[in-house]
């Protein structure tokens, strides 16, 4: 579970932490679009884009992957692709793919094996068109796919495993076979499909799996267990355009809104403070993916708005320059109230990758 990677990152951070309570955080130039401008260009140190230019200083498959689209978008297609072939080459090295790689090129897991590394990688390559990349590691991604299928899935129902506990988007919440992940299972299957890979998991209609477990008629369900609303649950099944019926879109944001988890803007992953956080980090930062307010979930978010909203995105991205021209800075993410989040040992990270997203938002 945790080994010295996590620790070192850990101390990172709380390094982090001390110089922000002295210094404060990085202030940028300009207005909302050339402070994340200069952002995304800071996030670009010549091999990779990592998560930020803050304690994130890392690769995370799961962030770059949600900014390809607009990072292409933004000119940087050259870019994505070497990040591809970088993280490609850690993970054939490594035999398999992970969560994280650190400062010194190791691949590790925050915190275990999670089904979204694959489904964005495969995804990623896709958006990019890195045909080279596909020929010349399919046997690598091949691999990988039989894996998550041997390993990852009941292979009786489809979904999921229920009797393990896999990393997350919500990587320190212990979460069993989540909508969200069998979305990433979902995902997965196309992809290789896609691109024409060999893929086990093609027997399953897993659109067809998703609803008839999560869906209520009015919104995705967290897990098949409970019955709250969740700001995940209901954004990735349409922001990976697993399904794309408007009537259900608008039917999930109606949810969304009724519980407040888009105020004082988006998005947070659940109106309440859940009990299920991995100990000691719900010690060091209290409440980090609780119902807190998280800028990546609410970008993405926010494109699924688009989709069916246009006064509405508007709304939530004045919201999002406000903080970007007050900080001075694109923020990780903020607590329960819209203000920075912070704890004795944890400060939210700054010069976030994602400020990527906004920009091609707001065009």
């Amino acid at each position: 579970m945790y080994n010295h990677h996590h620790i070192r990152e850990g101390l990172r951070m709380l390094q982090r932490r001390i110089s922000i309570k002295n210094e404060g955080i990085k202030q940028y130039e300009g207005d909302a679009e050339e402070i994340c401008k200069s952002i995304v260009n800071d996030c670009w140190n010549n091999v990779f884009f990592q998560v930020s230019s803050g304690h994130f200083s890392l690769f995370y498959m799961r962030d770059f992957s949600m900014c390809v689209e607009a990072l292409i978008k933004l000119g940087y297609k050259k870019e994505v692709l070497k990040t591809l072939h970088y993280a490609l080459v850690v993970y054939s090295r490594d035999k398999h793919t992970s969560t994280t790689i650190s400062q010194d090129h190791k691949g590790f897991n925050v915190f275990s094996y999670a089904p979204d590394t694959l489904a964005f990688l495969l995804y990623s390559l896709r958006i990019a068109d890195a045909k080279d990349l596909i020929e010349i590691y399919k046997p690598f991604l091949e691999a990988e796919i039989d894996y998550f299928y041997d390993i990852i899935i009941d292979k009786e129902t489809g979904l999921i495993r229920s009797d393990k506990v896999f990393s997350s988007i919500k990587d320190n919440s212990k979460r069993r076979s989540s909508c969200y992940d069998n979305c990433c299972a979902a995902v997965i299957s196309r992809e290789a499909s896609n691109l024409k890979l060999h893929n086990p998991l093609k027997q399953y209609n897993y659109e067809e799996l998703i609803k008839q477990t999560f869906w209520t008629g009015e919104y995705f369900k967290d897990t098949k267990e409970t019955n709250y609303v969740c700001g995940d649950a209901n954004t990735f099944p349409y922001w990976f355009k697993l399904f794309i019926d408007k009537k259900m879109i608008k039917s999930s944001i109606k949810k969304i809104r009724e519980n407040n988890l888009d105020k004082p803007f988006p998005l947070k992953y659940t109106s309440f403070i859940p009990k299920n956080f991995m100990f000691p980090l719900s010690l060091l930062a209290n409440n980090y993916e609780g119902n807190t307010i998280w800028v990546h979930l609410g970008l993405c978010y926010i494109d699924v708005v688009a989709k069916v909203d246009k006064k509405l995105t508007k709304y939530y991205l004045e919201q999002y320059n406000k903080r970007i021209e007050a900080h001075k800075n694109f923020l990780e993410l903020y607590d329960e109230h819209g203000k920075v989040y912070k704890t004795l040992f944890y400060h939210s990270d700054e010069g976030m990758l994602w400020a990527s997203k906004w920009l091609v938002l707001v065009k």
